[in-house]
């Protein structure tokens, strides 16, 4: 696998939240390709721990969907997962379902609130765009940018229960949103036009229209890079 910069040495207590940190931003940023095998010694070694945090932050990973166990004769062999259309599908379907609550909370805020909101979502989604013109396209940005929309009005709104979710899930997506920016950089209007669209909702106090348009936000930007996947193949180092 690839190496893994040394750290100083974590707590005992520390040591598996950090172990699965440092996996996870591989992973998550592309630096641990898909299919790429997991060695629990390896990583013990270069991260100065035993392994048994190792063993428990692969048996998280595992759990969250970023690493697949591939049983090979006696030995476990954890790889990071495939990116397939039908994950992807499936994490962006959730993510709408849970966004989408947020957004008709928020549209039911009192309308000082809502105004409040609307100003710092246009305030983001005008940054975002500019960012999707530029000549250059920073993808971490634009990753940051979107990520901090969609955020603002869950934040804003969610209850703890609801909160719990959306943390539960999302950072499973994050694979596939950064793969959705950096794919889909030379044309990102559809997504300013949709985000767009749930200011407006909220703005209006329309929580069916809000929640609508969060689901439809979603939805699209999974049939987008639904149709990248399946051009490029599932299992592509991107």
């Amino acid at each position: 696998m690839k190496r893994v910069a040394k750290t100083g040495a974590p707590s005992r207590a520390a040591r598996p939240e950090i172990v699965y940190r440092k996996l996870r931003e591989l992973i998550v940023r592309g630096q641990l390709a898909p299919g790429t095998r997991i060695v629990e010694t390896d990583v013990a070694q270069r991260l100065g721990v035993s392994r048994t945090p190792v063993r428990g932050a692969l048996q998280r990973l595992q759990q969250e969907g970023y690493i697949v166990d591939s049983p090979a004769l006696q030995q476990s062999r954890p790889t990071v997962a495939p990116l397939t259309r039908e994950d992807e599908r499936e994490l962006f379907s959730i993510v709408a379902e849970v966004e989408g609550l947020a957004a008709r909370i928020a549209a039911q805020r009192p309308v000082a609130d809502r105004e409040k909101l609307v100003a710092e979502l246009t305030a983001i989604n005008e940054q975002f765009r500019k960012a999707a013109e530029a000549k250059q396209h920073n993808h971490n940005r634009l990753w940051e940018l979107d990520e901090r929309f969609h955020r603002t009005y869950v934040e804003a709104a969610a209850g703890p229960r609801l909160l719990a979710l959306y943390e539960a899930v999302k950072p499973q997506a994050e694979r596939y949103e950064r793969i959705y920016v950096s794919l889909l950089a030379r044309d990102l209007s559809p997504s300013v036009g949709e985000h767009a669209a749930i200011i407006r909702a909220i703005k209006g106090g329309n929580a069916d229209v809000a929640q609508h348009a969060v689901q439809t936000n979603w939805r699209n930007a999974a049939e987008r890079l639904g149709n990248v996947i399946t051009s490029v193949g599932e299992r592509g180092q991107w």
